[in-house]
């Protein structure tokens, strides 16, 4: 099983290699964040190496802060064009 894990790994960073260096940090972000991350949060665009994700609340955002650090080594993997920063938005009403 952890075979095909990592086969399925080496298509998903394929794929978003290949896309538009614009396109690709977002598509990046729910595999370095999960899926529990990724049901509550949404990566908005990136431009200028700047990651902008939209998180539910003020609580989201801090607690997402303290684990950018690894969020953008794990992003920096993935992609072509390096992102330098993740900005927390909070979703508005």
């Amino acid at each position: 099983m952890e075979h095909a894990g990592a086969a399925l790994e080496k298509i998903v960073v394929g794929a978003v290699r290949r896309a538009p260096s614009q396109e690709g940090p977002v598509l990046a972000w729910p595999l370095a964040c999960g899926a529990k991350v990724a049901e509550r949060t949404r990566a908005l665009g990136f431009a200028a190496g700047i990651l902008r994700v939209e998180v539910p609340d003020a609580g989201w955002r801090a607690e997402l802060r303290e684990l950018a650090p690894r969020y953008l080594a794990l992003i920096n993997r993935y992609v072509v064009e390096r992102v330098d920063r993740i900005e927390f938005v909070i979703r508005s009403s």
